[in-house]
Formats: structure tokens, sequence, C-alpha cells
């Protein structure tokens, strides 16, 4: 009896006092893993094409930014959700040519691969 009354409390202690740091992980952790979820990405030939889940937030709410492969999107201030990802994409995009589209909750970009151009010179041997 003595055995069970001293060894008990201090399990107790032990495991309420970590309980705020495992909540928070716990939480961060689910927020990440439904953050990946809301994404889905594809490609062709042409174009890649990004699908994400963006209820409550409305057009002119968000800020779409392309600088070469990485896209940037974020929800501006005084939206009623926050939202912000970096993707990184394994060829450059053309933002002449790529759009993007909010409908129901959902945004749609079509991404367009820009086309390499070669740089390359030919020097005249003398």
């Amino acid at each position: 009896m003595f055995f069970a009354t001293t060894a008990q409390p201090q399990l107790r202690r032990q495991a309420y006092a970590n309980a705020g740091r495992t909540l928070e992980r716990f939480m961060e952790d689910a927020l990440r893993a439904n953050a990946n979820k809301a994404v889905a990405y594809t490609q062709d030939e042409t174009s890649f094409t990004l699908t994400l889940d963006m209820p409550g937030i409305a057009k002119d709410q968000l800020s779409i930014s392309i600088e070469g492969a990485i896209v940037r999107i974020a929800s501006k201030e005084g939206a009623a959700r926050r939202y912000s990802a970096a993707y990184e994409l394994p060829q450059e995009v053309d933002t002449s040519l790529s759009e993007a589209k909010l409908e129901n909750g959902v945004l749609t970009l079509k991404l367009v691969k820009k086309v390499p151009v070669s740089n390359a010179t030919e020097l005249v041997v003398h």
C-alpha cells in the first residue's frame, strides 16, 4: 500500500505537467496535415494545375505572386481566414499566360510552363 500511494501522484504530475505542450504539438500537426490535404497538384506538357480549398475567402482577399518557379498564396489583411503558403514547382511559370479562378471556395491555378530559351551564342573562330 505504501508503494501505491507514492508512485501514482508522481506519475500524474508528470503526465499533466507536459499536457499543454503535447496538445499544442497535436494541434500544429493536425493543422499541417489538413493544410496539405486541401491541395491537389497535376501537370501536363504545357501547364501545372494547383487546386486549393479556400472556404470563406473572397477573390479580393487573396494575394497570389509568382517568381520564377515559386508560387506564393496568402490572404490579405482583414480576410475572414488566414492563409499563407508557398509552392516550388519543377519549372518556371509564364505569368502572362497563367490564370487563377476562385469558385465556390476552391481556388484553381492554371500555371503555364515557361518555354526554356537558349541563350547560347556561337563564336566565330578566326
